[in-house]
């Protein structure tokens, strides 16, 4: 059973949701990959010449609840705006040789554009 503290913890932490990796697994995991701690393994896979060479500077950490009212208030800065497309269509009397042109000629939809080579071949 549970302890008082741990019931009156609080809840909006992702860690408590979240199942990482365990020592074990992760020791395992390293020594199959041949290196002895994540460092190693990191020094190994990063070249020192793309290593930041100072600490960064990064906002204090935030709960749950914080970080999404502020992604929340990030958002509500958009604007939405209507979408206009299409709105300009009406119905209209396309001649056959024109529709058959666009039907035909993938110019009209795809981005692949044939080299003179396969044109000439047809």
């Amino acid at each position: 059973m549970s302890s008082l503290r741990d019931q009156l913890a609080p809840l909006d932490t992702f860690e408590r949701r979240h199942t990482g990796s365990s020592a074990p697994d992760v020791a395992a995991m390293l020594g199959t990959v041949g290196y002895d701690s994540v460092d190693a393994l990191a020094d190994a896979a990063v070249p020192p010449k793309i290593r930041l060479k100072r600490p960064l500077r990064l906002p204090a950490a935030a709960g749950e609840t914080a970080a999404l009212a502020e992604l929340r208030g990030i958002a509500m800065k958009n604007k939405v705006f209507r979408s206009h497309i299409g709105l300009g269509y009406y119905d209209t009397a396309t001649p056959g040789v024109i529709r058959r042109n666009i039907l035909e000629n993938p110019g009209w939809y795809t981005a692949y554009t044939l080299y003179q080579a396969e044109i000439s071949q047809g």
